[in-house]
């Protein structure tokens, strides 16, 4: 997941801000900034499992596809309406016309729940860092999973340990933690994977997972499939969501943010990719199953390490790393409503978080509970859990793509030419921006939600 670290550096601090936009008169400084925070948890937890219930490699696929030819042009139109209108979300809808306020509300209300899932999966993260440092002796790990999710005390209070880490980094602006997070430990983060890569493909039947991956059943071909592919290309790129769009409100007027898009694209496509290499070959080794569901990397991971000599001191190392991606994450998410607080109420940074940590906790503690003693209360036959991530991602993120293009293309009246060098390339944007990607959305959502 693509996500703006400095951004709640900034806000209702000149001091700060000027700080940030010495950062960022440097494009390279920009772009190592959103490429460090590129690895989150949409990559490494939530792609490999919404891939395993969506067909394999048919959906990597149209994944590819959609990010590469689609979501680009969202993602920059949001970079460059936050660039254009200097505002936050709600305050940039309502500069482009004040009839477009209330959509400038979706922002933060999809950010809170998002946040009311995503933090739970932080919570997991913590949990097993305690076990790996405690070098604790597992002998099923889906047993375990399942047991641990569904005590609602440890799991609920996992999930408030990191909601709070969260709002207190938010709150105090600590930002040379996270510059830290972004310019030393992401890379460490990377050199892990890639060890974890050449340990995967190096165990039985690990042929059986690529194929798997990169090998097509066309028969898996659904509309449910192309929604969540839409779905986990916006959660991946951050896209909908308004982070973007505050983030892009800091960039300095003379610097262009096309060749930052193509590198945040890059990045996160890579992350990802390198996550599904890591997983689904040890899936097929162990025996599990690659619709297992959001507990998969947290079943499949921790059985890698047992292979592995000291695998606690690398679990623990993993998962620590894993932690400092989804904080810098969970914050990027939670700034979006904090700002709009901050702007729109006149709040301090201090009230905006104890008040946005009560509404976090009123949708994440039953999101927690979903597994466990609220496991039989569905919506849409979904889960809490499963529906605050279904009616984010594929739901309100598209909506609010959807939005963002009209406005930024007919209201707006961005321009590719504005931006981009090429001018076939431009006016290709231009049409996809005005046309083609709204059709698309909209068709993509009427069919995988009829």
């Amino acid at each position: 997941m693509v996500m703006p670290t400095y951004i709640f550096l900034i806000l209702k601090n000149p001091v700060l801000f000027s700080q940030i936009g010495c950062l960022l008169t440097s494009r390279f400084t920009f772009i190592l900034a959103a490429v460090g925070s590129a690895v989150g948890l949409g990559n490494i937890w939530r792609f490999p499992y919404i891939m395993g219930q969506n067909g394999g490699a048919i959906f990597l696929i149209v994944y590819l596809v959609l990010i590469l030819t689609i979501c680009f042009i969202p993602l920059f139109a949001e970079l460059a309406v936050g660039k254009i209108t200097k505002k936050e979300c709600i305050g940039a809808y309502e500069s482009i016309n004040p009839k477009f306020k209330f959509l400038g509300f979706l922002n933060p209300l999809t950010g809170i729940l998002i946040s009311s899932f995503y933090f739970i999966v932080g919570g997991w993260i913590i949990d097993y860092i305690y076990l790996s440092i405690a070098d604790t002796k597992i002998a099923d790990y889906g047993d375990y999973f399942g047991f641990f999710t569904q005590n609602s005390v440890s799991a609920c209070a996992f999930t408030l340990i990191f909601l709070l880490m969260c709002i207190l980094f938010t709150a105090r602006g600590v930002k040379k933690g996270i510059e830290f997070a972004n310019y030393v430990l992401m890379p460490l983060f990377a050199v892990i994977l890639v060890c974890l890569i050449i340990f995967s493909l190096n165990l039985p039947n690990a042929k059986l997972g690529l194929e798997y991956m990169f090998k097509p059943d066309f028969s898996k071909i659904n509309a449910q499939m192309f929604l969540a592919a839409l779905g986990q290309a916006l959660f991946t790129l951050s896209i909908g969501m308004g982070a973007l769009l505050t983030y892009g409100s800091y960039i300095k007027e003379d610097k262009n943010i096309t060749k930052s898009t193509y590198t945040i694209i890059f990045s996160d496509t890579l992350f990802a990719l390198m996550a599904g290499i890591m997983i689904f070959p040890a899936i097929f080794s162990f025996g599990l199953e690659p619709s297992s569901g959001a507990g998969l990397v947290f079943i499949t991971i921790p059985q890698i390490f047992a292979q592995i000599p000291h695998g606690n001191i690398v679990s623990a190392a993993f998962f620590i790393l894993l932690l400092a991606a989804a904080i810098t994450s969970g914050i990027s998410i939670i700034e979006v409503p904090i700002a709009s607080m901050v702007e729109r109420w006149k709040l301090t940074r201090g009230k905006a978080c104890l008040i946005l940590f009560c509404i976090i906790s009123v949708f994440s503690i039953p999101a927690t509970l979903s597994f466990g003693i609220l496991s039989g209360f569905k919506i849409l036959d979904k889960n809490i859990f499963d529906f605050l991530d279904f009616i984010t991602s594929s739901v309100l993120m598209p909506i609010n793509a959807l939005f963002l293009c009209i406005i930024a293309g007919w209201f707006l009246k961005i321009r590719g030419e504005h931006f981009i060098q090429n001018k076939i390339i431009a006016k290709l944007f231009d049409i996809g921006l005005k046309y083609v990607v709204p059709i698309i959305l909209i068709a993509l959502l009427y069919i995988g939600l009829k």
